[in-house]
C-alpha cells in the first residue's frame, strides 16, 4: 500500500530522519509534485497519516501532512498569460 502512496519512499525516509519542519515541507512538495495526474492529494495524505501519525504524532512530517489537508482546493483558474487568453 505505501508503495502506491509513496512510490519513491520520500515520506517514509522523512519519518526515519530527525529533520526540521522546513525540510519536511520541501520533501512534501517533492512528493506532491510526483502524484499521478488527477489524483486527489487529500486521499493520499489521509492514508499516509493513518500509517505514520499513530507511530510518530510529534514528528514534523505529521504536522506538514496535517497542514496539507487544510490546503485550499484548486479552483481551476489559471494565472499569468494563460488567464488573459
Amino acid at each position: 500500500m505505501t508503495d502506491t502512496l509513496d512510490p519513491r519512499g520520500l515520506i517514509l525516509e522523512a519519518y526515519r530522519m530527525d529533520i526540521s519542519k522546513p525540510e519536511c515541507r520541501s520533501i512534501f512538495l517533492d512528493w506532491a509534485i510526483g502524484l499521478p495526474e488527477g489524483a486527489d492529494p487529500a486521499e493520499y495524505i489521509t492514508a499516509l497519516l493513518d500509517i505514520y501519525a499513530p507511530k510518530a504524532p510529534t514528528h514534523p512530517m505529521t504536522e506538514v501532512l496535517t497542514e496539507g489537508l487544510a490546503a485550499p482546493k484548486r479552483t481551476g483558474r489559471r494565472g499569468g498569460r494563460a488567464a488573459r487568453h
